[in-house]
């Protein structure tokens, strides 16, 4: 698939954005409505080396993404490998740049690239994915914009655990609790 872009102007410090693109635990805070069952593969939740996995909520579709982050270069740019449909095949990557603008403004360009393997699934992501994808992206990326701009947001963002991990049953480590 071609290169499907999208880019927002946040006003907040480079770094700040950036620090929050990078922390995988943070994305259903932000992309939440597109993803379904999102979850960390890794213990470190950002940094090269960070991953997750989650299913699209695409419409008809039974699309799952495992995504790791591959380079992070702070704070400029995060690139994430992704792997999609049956068993990984189709090979994608996403890539967040990140550009100061004037004083204390942040642009981030997001770009998602897919390359499918077999000819079904380049007919799959032929059925309307591509603008379904766009739309998405154009708004997670106005859901980051809100999370920095809008003073009425109180509430904590929602954030991802480890698949499996159970706060009840784990351990302790020297808590007296």
């Amino acid at each position: 698939m071609n290169p499907v872009r999208a880019h927002v102007t946040i006003s907040a410090p480079r770094e700040e954005v950036y620090d929050l693109i990078a922390d995988l635990s943070a994305r259903p805070g932000w992309c939440g409505h597109y993803q379904r069952d999102y979850h960390l593969t890794r213990p470190r939740a950002s940094g090269e080396g960070a991953g997750a996995r989650f299913k699209l909520k695409a419409r008809l579709n039974k699309t799952y993404v495992q995504l790791t982050i591959a380079e992070a270069a702070s704070p400029h740019l995060i690139r994430e490998d992704l792997r999609m449909w049956r068993l990984g095949r189709t090979r994608g990557f996403a890539e967040y740049e990140l550009e100061p603008v004037g004083r204390g403004a942040t642009r981030v360009e997001l770009t998602v690239w897919t390359e499918p393997a077999t000819r079904l699934d380049a007919f799959k992501e032929s059925l309307g994915g591509r603008r379904w994808l766009k739309r998405q992206l154009n708004k997670s990326l106005t859901r980051l914009r809100r999370i920095f701009e809008d003073e009425r947001q109180k509430k904590p963002l929602e954030r991802a655990t480890i698949a499996g991990y159970e706060p009840a049953k784990a351990a302790r480590f020297g808590s007296t609790v």
